[in-house]
């Protein structure tokens, strides 16, 4: 069984998936110089709120550090016309680990223009 990392985006405050959020994925690294991130991926959500294919799958899929950036911030100010100019969420950082390579990691995010919620999902 090959491991594999996945995601989707639901909006709690439309009760919908999230469709056309844009959402990096980086590779989180120790280095000399301290901390270093590497943009892995940039993919944006389709209609269900999911991305067209894993995010890592396959060799690509390996133990470490990752960090999912979700790109709410346009998103909302699409859909709610009385939202401030500056936005309570813009940016979504979810930093978590990978420790089996070999199981299906999948990382929800639960949002609203003020709140968010993320687990490990099945």
């Amino acid at each position: 069984m090959l491991g594999k990392l996945t995601t989707h985006v639901l909006d709690i405050a439309h009760g919908c998936p999230g469709k056309g959020i844009e959402i990096e994925l980086w590779r989180i690294q120790s280095g000399s110089n301290g901390e270093e991130k590497n943009l892995l991926k940039t993919t944006t959500t389709n209609h269900d709120g999911r991305t067209d294919e894993p995010l890592l799958v396959g060799e690509e899929f390996a133990p470490g550090v990752y960090e999912l950036v979700f790109k709410v911030g346009d998103y909302f100010a699409s859909r709610e016309k009385n939202l401030p100019n500056i936005p309570f969420l813009e940016y979504i950082p979810v930093r978590f680990g990978i420790v089996e390579d070999k199981s299906h990691y999948h990382v929800p995010l639960l949002v609203s223009p003020w709140s968010y919620s993320t687990y490990r999902g099945s």
